[in-house]
């Protein structure tokens, strides 16, 4: 992992339990704020997780091109 892709799952996490709490407290700019949050966590995760399969083509291609 990455820190993008832990640092959008600790966000979407936050999210989840912000959309919860307005939702009990009956609150619903908390719980907008909370699906946004959400949707920004996960923005970022998947931002992550490209990287990370950029990172393993590189790496791929690399040993690939040592290897010749």
């Amino acid at each position: 992992m990455n820190k993008d892709q832990v640092k959008g799952a600790v966000k979407n996490i936050a999210g989840q339990v912000q959309e919860k709490a307005g939702k009990i407290v009956g609150n619903k700019e908390q719980q907008a704020k909370g699906l946004q949050k959400q949707v920004s966590g996960r923005s970022q995760e998947m931002l992550g997780d490209s990287k990370q399969v950029a990172k393993h083509a590189r790496e791929t291609v690399k040993d690939s091109v040592h290897k010749a």
